[in-house]
């Protein structure tokens, strides 16, 4: 998991590095007409560039938020949202869609992982 979501380094399936670059966040209600958020991110090997939308619905975001005790925040956006941006280069899928729509059991999913990511260090802190 990235350390910075703003700016992170993955591994595709083909041996290839590329360095993914957070660029914006924006509601999709005003370029798309969606109830989400999008974040954009541009990703590159040098040679291959791509442009990565990740789109989080606002239902679900408000679920998995009101189900953890938190509150919908830009921050937790773009963290949930790289992480399916790592996926997406790690796993190559996703890649031939425009916007990439998540699931609520993909946000749910996602959020887990960052609680249990902050449980670790939490724990190391100790």
């Amino acid at each position: 998991m990235p350390d910075n979501f703003r700016r992170f380094t993955v591994d595709d399936p083909f041996g290839r590095k590329w360095d993914v670059e957070f660029r914006w966040q924006q509601n999709a209600i005003s370029i798309r007409h969606a109830d989400a958020i999008d974040c954009k991110y541009y990703a590159s090997t040098g040679a291959e560039k791509r442009e990565l939308v990740v789109s989080l619905p606002h239902t679900a975001l408000l679920a998995v938020a009101g189900q953890a005790g938190r509150e919908l925040t830009d921050a937790w956006v773009i963290k949930l949202a790289g992480l399916h941006a790592e996926r997406m280069i790690s796993n190559w899928e996703d890649l031939d869609k425009a916007v990439a729509v998540l699931s609520a059991d993909e946000i749910y999913g996602y959020n887990r992982a960052l609680e249990e990511t902050a449980a670790q260090a939490a724990a190391a802190h100790r």
